[in-house]
């Protein structure tokens, strides 16, 4: 005898009642479930199939049905298969979903260049008190693991952790399980010390593995929240103004820019002044700096306007344009704004 599609759906109902429960269930409550249009007779000729299979047993007569061992097995290898299932499924979407966010900032900071005919930014965008939806691990090569990490907003972090054992795929999976169950849905302070150590508890032997999985995730979102992937276009076009073309400056700029990390600096600081104005129009206004009054140090020559972009689900981040102090502010400032817009339309459907 097989088991067929109803009879797997009555199973799997029947187990998932019993745990939730700790009662045998009958027909007539499998009947009333949403996804079965099945009259109490029939399941109950499904439920004594179940039990000569050995799915089920019953406690005594007129009683309903509780699941064996075997039935137990089959509950947690479905889940199980289910869960590895959801990861392949997730992993495809992420991954689909990295290459076009890229795509988009990357084309969005070319053109921003292009038409301002300056340097342009864009910072990737951040999330406050970012939580974590889910989690993926796998294994590109011995002690290693690959963590993807998947937070509030489809916001995507990644990062190769090193760990003191080889672990099969299987492993794998099984963490993969237990690191979702107890950390989706968390924002990075109720990541409590209690919560942690339960986990090592219930890793084992594996204890040290997850210590790093868990260490590579507070530090994933320690580092989102100081500001995601600054994208960058249009450093060349600093010589066509003779007043930054000079050597030293070129370098500077060129330099500011490939190495990204006073950009990022810069980023942070307007993020935060913008978040500091009580006014809600205010903190997504263009703003001008001229010279020594901007954040980076490298564009003292220069003037740098900036503006705060919002997308779904509280997303933030920044847009700069840099330029020469007789930059055309008009026309950078009007371009910036449809930037703005050009950038929740990109995200409103995504």
């Amino acid at each position: 005898m097989e088991l067929d599609e109803r009879k797997y759906i009555i199973l799997k109902s029947i187990i998932k009642n019993y745990l939730d429960t700790g009662e045998p269930v009958g027909s007539r409550t499998i009947s009333k479930l949403s996804d079965l249009n099945l009259s109490s007779a029939t399941i109950r000729n499904e439920m004594s199939d179940l039990e000569e299979m050995g799915y089920l047993e019953q406690p005594h007569t007129s009683a309903g049905r509780i699941p064996t061992d075997k039935g137990y097995r089959f509950y947690v290898d479905t889940i199980r298969s289910d869960s590895r299932q959801k990861v392949r499924d997730v992993s495809d979407l992420m991954i689909r979903r990295v290459d076009r966010m890229e795509k988009i900032f990357t084309d969005l900071v070319k053109a921003l260049a292009r038409n301002t005919d300056y340097a342009a930014l864009i910072s990737g965008p951040t999330i406050e008190n970012n939580k974590i939806k889910y989690i993926q691990l796998s294994v590109p090569e011995k002690g290693k693991l690959l963590l993807i990490l998947v937070l509030d907003g489809n916001v995507i972090k990644n990062e190769v952790i090193s760990i003191p054992e080889d672990l099969d795929q299987e492993t794998v999976r099984n963490l993969d399980i237990m690191l979702n169950n107890h950390l989706a849905g968390l924002s990075l302070d109720q990541i409590t010390t209690k919560l942690v150590t339960e986990m090592m508890v219930q890793a084992g032997d594996h204890k040290e593995s997850v210590k790093a999985v868990i260490d590579a995730v507070v530090e994933l979102i320690e580092s989102d929240s100081e500001g995601g992937e600054v994208f960058t276009s249009g450093a060349k076009n600093i010589f066509k103004y003779p007043e930054l073309s000079d050597a030293q400056r070129a370098t500077e700029l060129i330099t500011a820019f490939e190495e990204k990390e006073e950009l990022k600096r810069l980023v942070r600081e307007v993020r935060d002044f913008c978040d500091d104005e009580e006014d809600e129009r205010e903190k997504n206004e263009v703003r001008v700096y001229f010279g020594g009054e901007g954040p980076v140090k490298n564009m003292q020559n220069c003037s740098l306007v900036t503006a705060r972009y919002e997308i779904g689900e509280g997303m933030r981040g920044v847009i700069g344009v840099i330029g020469p102090k007789r930059m055309d502010y008009e026309k950078v400032m009007e371009t910036m704004e449809n930037f703005k817009e050009q950038l929740d339309r990109a995200f409103r459907d995504f």
